[in-house]
């Protein structure tokens, strides 16, 4: 990342891969760890693999590596045990740890900048519609995919994996909130516009 304008960028991957490795000590599972992990690697990579052929904003930059981070947290802790959730779930007298909430809804609102700005990109007519309807896709597509994950690869983490904290309505939910934080970030950017 030397050329002009990668400051952010790079400080981004240097935050982000300090919290990382920090995370990766001694996480609550390692199992747990290791398949939340995974599409986390897979996005970093391919930002870093790409980023001469395609620059973002700083700012999509920078809310793509709080959204990481909150995700990198959740994964270290397994996401029904992160101690912000528990001090929340105990400070309102909640039924549940809802940081796995949290982050859905930080995905629609924090990875909405980014899709736009590649869908700007693809297809100028529809950048303002299409992003929010490709991250409900992508939230929906994870849902099964951890789904898929819990029951074929570690049976015994699945639950822990899934984090459903005895919500049978847990995927429908995380989709919404993805939904409604896409939607959210996408009226901010028009206001903003």
């Amino acid at each position: 990342m030397t050329t002009r304008g990668a400051f952010v960028p790079a400080a981004c991957l240097f935050v982000y891969l300090a919290a990382w490795i920090g995370l990766a000590i001694e996480p609550r599972s390692r199992a747990t760890w290791a398949l939340e992990n995974v599409l986390s690697l897979a996005a970093v990579i391919t930002l870093v693999a790409t980023h001469r052929r395609f620059r973002f904003s700083d700012r999509a930059y920078l809310e793509a590596t709080a959204l990481l981070l909150l995700h990198t947290v959740g994964s270290h802790y397994e996401y029904s045990h992160v101690p912000a959730g528990d001090w929340l779930r105990d400070a309102l007298a909640l039924s549940r740890n809802h940081y796995d909430r949290l982050v859905h809804f930080a995905f629609g609102l924090l990875a909405h900048r980014g899709c736009a700005e590649l869908t700007r990109r693809a297809s100028p007519a529809a950048w303002r519609v299409v992003p929010v309807a490709i991250l409900v896709a992508v939230s929906a597509l994870y849902e099964i995919v951890e789904w898929l994950a819990a029951i074929t690869v570690d049976p015994a983490a699945g639950t822990a994996f899934v984090g459903v904290q005895g919500d049978p309505w847990d995927a429908q939910k995380d989709m919404a909130l993805a939904a409604l934080g896409a939607v959210a970030a996408a009226i901010a950017q028009r206001r903003a516009e």
